[in-house]
């Protein structure tokens, strides 16, 4: 099903001032199927801010997000869904690194559902979420396997641009993680940082200083198997000179292995991440990730 996307892109919502303001909302939708020994393209629905672009591979098939707003302010809402159909292997990407900018009080609000069928190989890799001063987010992962599929996915969260001088002394940000697999429960994930972010992640059981933190996920028949070729690849990451301020660690149990990574450096994460997942994935990541 091809949609055309509505001309609106935009809600009025009312200010603390009686004024109106303006808040971006988006829906967007893609979906694969397998046919002629291929993964194709099955559906594709965008309205409001939220796009679908799909470029040109060689490799499996990829479907880039964007948000035509330019972040996420509060009051903002965005909904993304993808199926993969049965046997099919395709990668989900953003344009951009996604921006939160800082919020008059409401919360903007994003949703990702997944749907990856019997035999599917999902990859869910968005790039780094950067929270700006002030933000408030709240955002949810739910996820649907089938039988023997596979999911991989990355999350990022940048706290400000430290290249900028900029410093977040107070947020909200709320993500939400759950995975199921026909219908069983398999990972559940809550990450809540609620008012000054530095504080929070000072303390040697939280973050130790870091200002940069990611989740690689696999959720996949056996993967416990793998967890230390996965803690060699970290190891390999961490050997660059930039990787110092980086801490890692690799849990793995019942068909899921995790990833947690810290850093006080946001370069040194991202380049971890794509050195990591390039590993592990034994391909390359899509080209928005090196532009």
């Amino acid at each position: 099903m091809l949609a055309p996307a509505p001309t609106e892109t935009a809600s009025p919502a009312s200010g603390a001032n009686g004024r109106t303001l303006q808040r971006a909302r988006g829906v967007a939708h893609v979906g694969f199927a397998f046919s002629d020994d291929e993964t194709r393209l099955a559906d594709l629905y965008q309205s409001g801010s939220a796009k679908v672009r799909l470029p040109r591979s060689y490799g499996e098939r990829q479907a880039v997000l964007l948000n035509t707003a330019g972040g996420i302010a509060g009051g903002d809402e965005l909904d993304y869904s993808a199926t993969w159909g049965a046997g099919t292997k395709a990668t989900v990407t953003s344009q951009a690194a996604e921006r939160i900018y800082r919020s008059l009080g409401e919360a903007g609000r994003v949703i990702n559902r997944l749907e990856v069928g019997e035999g599917a190989r999902a990859s869910w890799l968005p790039q780094e979420t950067i929270v700006f001063d002030g933000a408030n987010l709240e955002r949810r992962l739910e996820v649907d396997l089938s039988g023997d599929a596979r999911f991989c996915a990355v999350e990022a969260v940048v706290l400000g641009r430290s290249a900028m001088g900029e410093t977040v002394r107070r947020a909200s940000f709320r993500d939400h993680w759950r995975i199921r697999r026909d219908g069983r429960l398999v990972y559940a994930d809550d990450v809540r940082l609620v008012g000054d972010p530095q504080a929070i992640l000072s303390g040697p059981a939280t973050g130790a200083g870091a200002s940069a933190f990611a989740t690689i996920l696999d959720v996949s028949e056996g993967v416990e198997g793998d967890i230390e070729r996965a803690r060699d690849l970290l190891e390999t990451c961490r050997a660059h000179p930039r990787a110092g301020e980086l801490s890692c660690g690799v849990s793995a149990w019942d068909g899921v292995l995790v990833v947690r990574l810290l850093s006080r450096d946001a370069r040194a994460l991202r380049e971890t991440i794509i050195e990591f997942l390039q590993g592990w994935r034994g391909e390359e990541l899509p080209r928005v990730w090196h532009c």
